[in-house]
């Protein structure tokens, strides 16, 4: 991963198992994360499911290293916090062997459509799976930092201007871009990191401080339909 480019970096447990049992696993994860990676990236965005996760972030410049040593350096701190946080959910539950699948994934958004998407794509991952009814209800990810007023490492003030302000992302994501019918195979889309276009109709435009209006259409993986 390279300094100065943003990624969405996801994975989930092995056969498809848990990785969160309940509620102090969720908060521990993220305790994880930021001893091993809040020095080398910054967080868009995050939603943790009971069986994956999905992290939006920005690498990090450092002075003094080049971008193949901190290319190395976050692969590694990556790698390391998964490890420690596999170590001690086998600790606590008195299970063995591997928590995620072997190698996580990562894709760069390279462009404003992915980038706006995918902030909406996360957040909205419990209302696709039926867990919650909208974004709000659910703890383990990003979307009421966003909203709030208390500290947070999130990027929020970023994410705000993005979208326009506080009221426009609300609006956006309570647009429902993203459902069942409409991304029956989320996932597997981010995974092969394929976008088509599914219809050309408008569904809802944003107007980011300092860019050109976005269009955003409904998307799909090409191999559900």
């Amino acid at each position: 991963m390279e300094a100065g480019k943003v990624y969405h970096i996801y994975n989930r447990g092995n056969n498809k198992q848990n990785i969160f049992f309940e509620d102090e696993n969720y908060s521990f994860f993220l305790k994880r994360f930021d001893k091993y990676l809040a020095a080398k990236m910054d967080v868009l965005a995050y939603c943790l499911m009971p069986n994956h996760f999905h992290l939006l972030v920005r690498i990090k410049i450092i002075d003094g290293i080049s971008d193949n040593g901190i290319a190395i350096a976050v692969a590694k701190a990556f790698r390391n916090f998964l490890i420690s946080y596999t170590k001690a959910i086998n600790k606590k539950y008195d299970r063995t062997g591997v928590l995620f699948q072997p190698k996580y994934k990562r894709a760069e958004v390279d462009n404003d459509f992915y980038f706006s998407w995918l902030i909406q794509y996360v957040h909205m991952n419990p209302v696709i799976a039926g867990l919650c009814k909208n974004p709000e209800d659910w703890k383990y990810s990003s979307y009421t930092a966003i909203l709030g007023d208390k500290a947070t490492k999130i990027s929020v003030k970023e994410v705000r201007e993005w979208f326009g302000g506080v009221a426009e992302f609300i609006r956006i994501h309570n647009e429902r871009v993203i459902d069942k019918g409409q991304c029956r195979n989320c996932d597997l889309m981010i995974e092969m990191h394929t976008v088509c276009v599914l219809q050309t109709t408008v569904v809802w435009q944003a107007q980011p401080s300092g860019t050109s209006k976005t269009t955003v259409v409904f998307i799909r993986d090409p191999k559900s339909s």
